[in-house]
This record gives structure tokens, C-alpha cells and sequence, in this order.
């Protein structure tokens, strides 16, 4: 291996991105052409080929370089990285769990606090923010609120009518999309549409003010957090949300009478009549009574994680995140565990 040129720290800076493999070749005695070395250089050489041999003429100053590199490289302690056991890592995740759960009740305890004041005094509520906040959240998605229910009553149609053709009971699929859309996906696409739109532009909003440090300024000017960030957003959900959900509930069903129609030859008339006496109103409450719970749930979801952002833009894409996920989960598990209650109830 013949080293020649100069090595030191400056004439090595860009050598990352030649890096060869290590080798076992030996060192040329040849050190005619090397210019300049330093302890940088030689760790460079030796990290280059960590493996190499000196020849017995290599000069006395570099041997003693090499040696007193070599010998600190081999002293340097590499930490080990361990991975904790697996009884560990699952106590850690339900420590972080249990530890989310109590910082959402905390938040929800404040929002309660902050909502009957508001209530108690209709002036202390941000009209401007208020309005905004339903434009955004709201009627910015009816339309594809209204496409993705269409064709998912659609699709319900379609599969149901393929089944219940056999079963020769092809007028059902009235009854299966009525209760189908009203009872869930009139109220589910709708909040976890939300989930992702909402509950990130929230914690996105509300972190980017706590990266400019505007929640600090609002704070040293008397402003309450939760009055001017959190309020708004939660009472525009909880106005918006019924009407996505009626939208959505009344696209549901036109996608499940267009597909009833063209291949049932099921009229709008019979349609009509059909899903009025057939499926009872109780499945339209059902679904509306899952509305205001879901809405709250979204904007606890988006508002905490933002008041929650450190600082920095990773923070705040991480809670961005974490924000939409856990409204997402908390989605789930609440519809899953509405459709037990009711079940229970034989509602």
C-alpha cells in the first residue's frame, strides 16, 4: 500500500466519501511522495486498512505515530449497546401508555373548566376564531366527505346485493345500507376523515405558535391558552361535525340507491319507501349520539399534542403525528365500544 500526498486533518475531510473496505495489505517503504501527516491522518490510514502490516524499514517518526494512534484506538472503549428484555420494553410502553392516558384526562379536566366558563360567559368566546375554525375544519370537507360515503354505500350495496341474490332476498339490501350507513359509516368516515385533517392542522397550528414562541407572548399578556386555542377549535368540531355526519349519512345512502337501482332494478320510489318503514329512526340517533363524543376526542387529540410541542420542527412533526394516530385509535375503540353498549341495550 503505497501512501503518498499529504494527510492531515484538512486534506482528509472529504475521504468519507471514498472509504475503502478494510484490507490486510502491507505498508510500501516507500514514503518518498508522502507529504504531510498528522494523528489524523493516521488514524485515517489506520482505519483504512486496520488490519495492515508494517514493513521493518518504515521510518522511526511514522512508527512512533502509528504506534501512538494504534495504541489509543485500541484503549478507546466502544459502548455496547444492549436491548433491554422483552418484559422490560413491555413495562416501558405501558408506563408511556398509562402516562398518555393520565395527561389526556388532566387536558380533558381543563377543557371541561374552560368550556362552562365560556358557556357561564358567552363574551369570553373568540367569535373570529370560532368561524375560522369551522371553515377549515368543517366545509372544506364536505365535498370529499360526500364523495367517499357515496361510494362506500355503493360498494355495501354491491357486495350486499351479490349475497342476498342467492338468498333471494334482494329487496334486504335497503335495510343493510339504511342501517350500515346511518349507524356507522355516516358517522365513522366522517371523524376519522377529521382525525387526519383536523386533529393534525391543530396540533400543526398550535405547535408552530409554541416554536415562535406566541403562546409565551400570549401568556405574559394575560390570555388564557385554552380560551383563545383550545375552545374554538373543540366548539367548531362539535357545531361542524353533525352536519358532516348528515351529509355523509344522506351520500351513504344515494351511493346505495344508485347501485340498488342499476342492478336490482330497485326504483328511488321503492327505495324510499322501503328505508322509511323498514329502518327504524332509532338507527339515525344511534349514530348522532356518537357525534359529539367523537368530535371532542379529534380536537383533545390535535390541541394537546400541539400545546405539548418543545420547540423544534422534529417535536412538532412527531406530535403531528402522534396526534392523528391516537385520534385514530381512540375512533375505534370508542365505536367499538358504542356498538357493544347499544348491543347491550338492544338499541
Amino acid at each position: 500500500m503505497v501512501v503518498e500526498g499529504d494527510w492531515t486533518a484538512i486534506s482528509i475531510a472529504g475521504l468519507s466519501g471514498h472509504v475503502l473496505s478494510p484490507s490486510n495489505l502491507s505498508f510500501s517503504s516507500d514514503f518518498g511522495n508522502l507529504g504531510r501527516i498528522d494523528s489524523a491522518g493516521a488514524l485515517a490510514i489506520l482505519t483504512l486498512a486496520p488490519n495492515a502490516a508494517f514493513t521493518a524499514d518504515l521510518p522511526a517518526n511514522l512508527a512512533d505515530l502509528f504506534a501512538l494512534v494504534g495504541s489509543a484506538m485500541a484503549d478507546r472503549d466502544v459502548p455496547s449497546i444492549k436491548t433491554p428484555p422483552f418484559h422490560v420494553r413491555l413495562g416501558q410502553k405501558v408506563y408511556r401508555a398509562v402516562q398518555e392516558i393520565g395527561a389526556s384526562a388532566r387536558f380533558l379536566g381543563q377543557l371541561e373548566v374552560a368550556l362552562m366558563k365560556s358557556l357561564a360567559h358567552p363574551k369570553r368566546m373568540r367569535l373570529i376564531a370560532l368561524a375560522s375554525s369551522i371553515q377549515k375544519a368543517g366545509f372544506d370537507a364536505l365535498p370529499l366527505i360526500a364523495i367517499m360515503t357515496f361510494f362506500i354505500g355503493a360498494v355495501v350495496a354491491l357486495i350486499g346485493s351479490d349475497l342476498l341474490k342467492t338468498l333471494g332476498a334482494s329487496e334486504l339490501v335497503v335495510e343493510l345500507v339504511g342501517i350500515s350507513v346511518l349507524r356507522e359509516f355516516g358517522v365513522l368516515i366522517p371523524a376519522i376523515l377529521l382525525a387526519g385533517r383536523s386533529a393534525s392542522t391543530f396540533a400543526a397550528q398550535i405547535g408552530a405558535m409554541r416554536m415562535n414562541q406566541e403562546t409565551q407572548a400570549m401568556k405574559v399578556m394575560g390570555i388564557d391558552l385554552f380560551d383563545a386555542l383550545v375552545v374554538p377549535r373543540v366548539l367548531a368540531l362539535l357545531v361542524i361535525m353533525p352536519l358532516l355526519a348528515i351529509v355523509a349519512m344522506l351520500a351513504g345512502l344515494a351511493g346505495g340507491l344508485v347501485v340498488s337501482w342499476g342492478i336490482l332494478d330497485v326504483s328511488p320510489t321503492y327505495f324510499a319507501e322501503r328505508l322509511s318503514a323498514a329502518v327504524d329512526i332509532r338507527h339515525f340517533w344511534v349514530g348522532m349520539a356518537k357525534v359529539p363524543v367523537l368530535a371532542i376526542v379529534i380536537a383533545l387529540a390535535g390541541c394537546r399534542h400541539g400545546l405539548s410541542v418543545r420547540g423544534d420542527v422534529e417535536d412538532l412533526g412527531g406530535r403531528v403525528t402522534v396526534a392523528v394516530v391516537q385520534a385514530l385509535f381512540a375512533i375505534i375503540l370508542l365505536d367499538a365500544a358504542f356498538a357493544i353498549l347499544f348491543n347491550v341495550l338492544e338499541i
